[in-house]
C-alpha cells in the first residue's frame, strides 16, 4: 500500500531523495550523524539546483557570484552561495519563487520587530502539508489522544498556524486554537476552556504564559491539577532561570523552539536543556561572522544563517536572520543526534556594558535568579556603551520593598555582571499582549 509521504510526494514532484527519506519508518531525531550529513548533502544540491533553474531571483544570486548548481556537491561548498538578507526578501513579496505565482496558498508576514518593511513568505499548499507531516516525535512527544493548547498569534506571523499544524498535521492531536489575546482569545477564556478540555499540551510564549498563570490564579484554577505533559515556549527568548520558574508555576517541563516567520521552526529542546536540536530535516544551520560573512566553527559565536531544504517553490538559501549563537556538534546525552544550536538572541537586542556585549538572557539569568524579582521587568539602557544597568521590576509575590531589599539586589546583581546596578521596584508594570519589551531605551 502507497503511504500517505509517498502520494503526496509524487503528487507535489518531491525529489526521489525526500521519497527515500520520508517514506521509512525512521524520523530524524531517530538519524545516525552520517544519516543527517547523507541527507543534507542531498537536500543541499536539489535546493541549489531548483532554485537556479525556477527562481529568476537565485539565479542572478548565484550568476552574480561565478557558481553554477553542479559547484555545490557537499555542505562545505554552500559558502560558496551569496546570502539571502532581510533586505533582499523586503525589496518583493514574490521575489524569490520557482514556482507559478497562482500555486501559492497561504502568505505569513513578519512581525517587523527587526524594523524595515514586511517580510512576506508564501508556500505552495503541498510543500506546506509535506513540511509539517515530517515530525521529530522525540523532541515533540505529542500523541494523537493529546490536547494540545495553542496560545500564539495566527494573524500574519507562522507561530501560531505553525503550531497548530504540527500538532494536527503532525502528529494527528487535538488542536485547540486559543490564540493569543486576540478578539476572543483572552488570557480568562483560554484559563476557563483550560478548565473544561484540560490540555496535556500548550505552546505559546515565556510572557503569556505567566499572564495565563495570572489569569488562572484570578480563577481560581490549581495549574499543578491540569495533566500537563510539556509546555513549548516560542516568540520570545527564555532564560534557564525564568524556564524555571514557568514549570514551577505550571508543574510541567518548558521547552524552548526556536524559529522564524521566513524558515519556520529552525531547533527545537529535548528535556536536558543543554542546546536546540536543529530540525535537521528541514533547516541547514551555519554560523558566520557578521561582519565578514566567513563560516565560523563550532563553539564560535556569530550569525544564524539557514537554508530551507524542503522548500523547492519558495526556496530560502543562507538566509542571515540577524539572531547570534554558536553551535554544538557533539552529540547530546538524550541520544538524539542532532546537532545542537544555543540561541543568544537578537544581535540588535544585546546590551553594551561598559563596552562589554551582553545578551537579555544572561541578564535575565541573573535577575531572575533572585527570588525577591517579580515575573515582569524591563532593563532600562542608553543605545551604545552603558556605565550602569538600570533594573525597573515588579516585586516577588509576598516580598515587601525596603530600602535594605533595593540595596541588598542592587549588590548581588552588580556583584554577578561586574556592573553597577540599580533596582527599581514598582508595583505592577504594563502587561503587553505583544512580545514582552524586556529593553527600555532611554535616548
Amino acid at each position: 500500500m502507497t503511504s500517505r509521504f509517498e502520494r503526496l510526494i509524487q503528487e507535489a514532484s518531491f525529489p526521489p531523495f525526500a521519497e527515500r527519506t520520508f517514506s521509512k519508518a525512521i524520523t530524524p531525531d531517530q538519524m545516525s550523524r552520517s544519516r543527517i550529513q547523507t541527507y543534507q548533502e542531498e537536500a543541499i544540491k536539489e535546493v541549489i539546483s531548483r532554485a537556479y533553474q525556477n527562481s529568476p531571483f537565485y539565479q542572478d544570486k548565484l550568476t552574480q557570484a561565478g557558481v553554477q548548481p553542479e559547484d555545490i556537491q557537499t555542505l562545505e561548498d554552500l559558502e560558496k552561495v551569496p546570502f539571502t538578507t532581510k533586505e533582499d526578501l523586503r525589496q518583493d513579496p514574490w521575489i524569490r519563487l520557482a514556482c507559478d505565482k497562482k500555486e501559492i496558498s497561504l502568505i505569513h508576514v513578519s512581525s517587523g520587530t527587526t524594523g524595515g518593511k514586511e517580510i512576506y513568505t508564501p508556500h505552495t499548499w503541498k510543500e506546506y502539508y509535506f513540511n509539517h507531516s515530517i515530525i521529530y516525535p522525540r523532541l515533540t512527544p505529542v500523541k494523537r489522544e493529546d490536547i494540545a493548547f495553542v496560545a500564539l498569534p495566527y494573524e500574519m506571523s507562522q507561530s501560531g498556524l505553525n503550531f497548530h499544524n504540527l500538532f494536527l498535521i503532525g502528529h494527528q492531536a487535538t488542536a485547540v486554537p486559543v490564540g493569543k489575546g486576540g478578539a476572543y482569545s483572552t488570557p480568562e477564556k483560554t484559563i476557563k476552556l483550560m478548565k473544561n478540555l484540560k490540555p496535556n499540551f500548550i505552546a505559546t510564549s515565556p510572557s503569556y504564559a505567566i499572564h495565563l498563570a495570572e489569569a488562572a490564579e484570578a480563577a481560581s484554577l490549581d495549574l499543578t491539577t491540569l495533566p500537563l505533559k510539556r509546555m513549548f515556549v516560542a516568540g520570545e527568548g527564555c532564560s534557564n532561570a525564568f524556564r524555571n520558574r514557568l514549570e514551577k508555576i505550571w508543574n510541567t517541563t518548558v521547552n524552548f523552539q526556536y524559529g522564524a516567520t521566513e524558515c519556520g521552526f529552525i531547533a527545537r529542546e529535548c528535556d536536558l536543556h543543554d542546546g536546540l536540536h536543529i530540525t535537521a530535516a528541514h533547516v541547514l544551520v551555519e554560523i558566520v561572522d557578521p561582519v565578514t560573512g566567513k563560516v565560523l566553527k563550532p563553539g564560535e559565536i556569530g550569525e544564524i544563517v539557514v537554508t530551507c531544504l524542503l522548500r523547492f517553490d519558495t526556496p530560502l538559501i543562507r538566509y542571515r536572520t540577524q539572531d547570534l549563537g554558536y553551535l554544538n556538534p557533539k552529540i547530546c546525552r538524550c541520544g538524539v543526534a542532532l546537532p545542537r544550536l544555543y540561541h543568544l538572541g537578537r544581535a540588535a537586542d544585546h546590551i553594551t556594558l561598559k563596552g562589554k556585549s551582553y545578551s537579555p538572557y544572561a541578564l535575565e539569568e541573573y535577575l531572575i535568579k533572585l527570588p525577591e524579582i517579580g515575573n515582569w521587568y524591563q532593563f532600562i539602557v542608553q543605545h551604545g556603551d552603558n556605565e550602569q544597568l538600570t533594573i525597573l521590576t515588579e516585586p516577588a509575590h509576598d516580598v515587601v520593598v525596603t530600602p535594605e531589599l533595593i540595596q541588598k539586589c542592587s549588590r548581588q546583581l552588580h556583584a554577578a555582571i561586574g556592573v553597577s546596578c540599580e533596582v527599581q521596584f514598582v508595583e505592577k508594570m504594563d502587561r503587553p499582549m505583544i512580545k514582552a519589551k524586556r529593553i527600555k531605551y532611554t535616548d
